[in-house]
Order: structure tokens, then C-alpha cells, then sequence
């Protein structure tokens, strides 16, 4: 496919999955073709709502490169096949990113995010051979997470322009160092979707932005349709409303009380279990949710009206 068509899949709500293990900690494929039907009876997996697999809130960093595979593979043929797929690929070389590339468009993925090369301290010139390279060796479209904070350069305008011709090059992850550099999105979101991977969902929208990052979805995708119809209605001040009293309720006093006890991504299978749909634990050294924190979870959800089960 061709830019134009893969920026047609690769917008609206991207929606970052978890991923289901056993009581073993194991990749528990079954539930997830389970879970991945359910998903797309909610209006997932299709355009402008892709399903994001194995990216770190999917704990895709700590699978073995079978256990990769055989999620792809199992989230595609339960998805069907008009379904809109994405996967993760772990920041590598060029050579070995072209590798996963490669299989995971053999396996039924539409489009990748693919961060920054960080572990080779790059430049801007690296970043343009890396992402020209990559582009010229497969036809599904990729995402640019601008993975800045692991302390490579953020990713320019000006290299964004310089990225035009690669045709597979289709969005931007985009979070910056400060405002200032945030705003400069206009620079390119004309040739680029620009996906949202901050709070800042009405002014990346304002700007020209065309999808947001959401680690809410997979339980309530009610919740990311209302924000996306909002932006898309430019009622910004009610979308606003909406995101500030979902997160003062909910996701800042929870995610600030589980980050004392334990780091990672627990927020994404805690929502699960709220609303009666576990898919297990987070793997080690991040802690299991706690039954107190599901009970504390569950009561600020029911303030902002999601489904939650007793």
C-alpha cells in the first residue's frame, strides 16, 4: 500500500493492547483469541481504531522473539482478515529491524512502531538512513515513536521533511521535549499523521493531529469513540472536560499509588480485571496488582460511569 492509504488505517485511536498470560506467566494464546474477538466486537481492529501489539505497555520488550511471533500470528487470524493490525519492533539495527519487519508483514501486521534507534547514540542522519532503509524493505506502514527521553536526540521537523520520500513513513508518535518543540508538529503534520502520545489530545488535535495513543480502549472503547468525535466535532472545551475528569478521577491517583509499590505497565491489565476481562499479570520484576488496588480501581471507575463488575 501506498502512504495515502496506510495513513487512512493508521489514525483515530491507537490502541495499545495487553498482552494475556497464564498463572505461570506464560503467553496464553487462547485468551487471546479470545480477548482479540472481543476487541473487535467493541469496534477495534479496523480503520481508524488499529490494535497495537506486543509495544511495552504490551510487554512486548520482555518476549522472546517465538513468544513475539506467535502473538502476531494469533492476533491476526482472530482479528480476521479486514482487520487492522499493528505490532511493535524492538529499537535493533537496521539489519535486524528489517528482520522483524519482514516477518511481522508475513504475518497479516498493516503497520509498525518502530522507535527510535536509541542504543546507537544516533544523530539525525542516522535517524534518515534508519527510517529510509526500513521503509525500502517492506510495503505496511510505520510509526516513528519518538522515544526522546531514552536519550537520543528528539526527532526534527526538519528531518521529518527529509523523510517524505519514504513511502512507507506514514505517522509520528509524537511526544516532545517541551512545548515549544511539541507545537512544531505543524512543520509536518500535513505529510505525516501525527499520533498524540501525551495529555496534550485538543491541542495536538487543534494542530493538525490525526489519532491518539490510548491505554484505555482495550476496556471501554466507548470511552476513546467520545474523546475522537469530540476532537473531530471541535468541541474542545467539552473533550477537555471529559479527558480532565477522567484522569483527576481515575488515572493520576491510581497510577501515582501503583507506581509506589511497582513500575511498568500494571494500569492496562488492571483495567481488565474492573471490567471483569483478566488476561493475568505482568511478568516480573514488575508486581501483580493487588486485589485492594482492583477494589480501589473499580470505585473510581464507577465514578466516570465504565462498565464495572462487582
Amino acid at each position: 500500500m501506498n502512504r495515502e492509504e496506510l495513513k487512512e488505517l493508521i489514525q483515530g485511536i491507537v490502541v495499545t493492547t495487553p498482552t494475556p498470560f497464564d498463572d505461570d506467566l506464560k503467553l496464553d494464546l487462547a485468551r487471546t483469541t479470545d480477548i482479540v474477538r472481543w476487541w473487535v466486537e467493541q469496534g477495534l481492529g479496523r480503520k481508524g481504531a488499529p490494535l497495537k501489539m506486543a509495544a511495552a505497555g504490551g510487554e512486548g520488550p520482555d518476549m522472546t522473539g517465538g513468544e513475539w511471533e506467535h502473538l502476531l500470528r494469533t492476533t491476526v487470524n482472530a482479528a480476521g482478515p479486514d482487520a487492522v493490525v499493528m505490532a511493535a519492533i524492538q529499537p535493533k539495527s537496521t539489519y535486524h529491524s528489517i528482520e522483524d519487519a519482514k516477518k511481522a508483514q508475513d504475518l497479516g501486521i498493516i503497520g509498525l512502531q518502530v522507535d527510535l534507534p536509541f542504543f546507537h547514540h544516533p544523530n539525525q542522519d542516522d535517524y534518515v538512513r534508519y527510517f529510509t532503509d526500513l521503509s525500502d524493505a517492506i510495503d505496511i506502514g510505520i510509526m516513528i515513536y519518538n522515544t526522546h527521553w531514552f536519550g537520543a536526540p528528539s526527532i526534527t521537523p526538519e528531518t521529518m521533511a527529509r523523510l517524505k520520500d519514504a513511502e512507507h513513513v506514514v505517522a509520528v508518535k509524537w511526544a516532545a521535549p517541551s512545548d515549544e518543540e511539541f507545537d512544531r508538529m505543524t512543520e509536518f503534520a500535513s505529510d505525516f499523521n501525527v499520533i498524540n502520545n501525551s495529555l496534550n489530545y485538543v491541542r495536538c488535535h487543534q494542530l493538525g493531529g490525526r489519532g491518539n495513543i490510548s491505554a484505555t480502549a482495550h476496556a471501554n472503547s466507548a470511552h476513546d469513540f467520545k474523546i475522537w468525535q469530540l476532537l473531530e466535532d471541535h468541541k474542545y472545551d467539552e473533550a477537555q472536560a471529559y479527558l480532565d475528569e477522567f484522569i483527576n478521577t481515575v488515572w493520576n491517583p491510581w497510577t501515582d499509588a501503583s507506581s509506589k509499590k511497582s513500575g511498568g505497565y500494571r494500569l492496562l491489565k488492571a483495567f481488565m480485571y474492573a471490567i471483569g476481562k483478566p488476561v493475568g499479570q505482568t511478568r516480573l520484576p514488575t508486581l501483580p496488582i493487588e486485589d485492594d488496588e482492583i477494589e480501589d480501581l473499580k470505585e473510581r471507575l464507577r465514578k466516570v460511569d465504565w462498565p464495572v463488575v462487582d
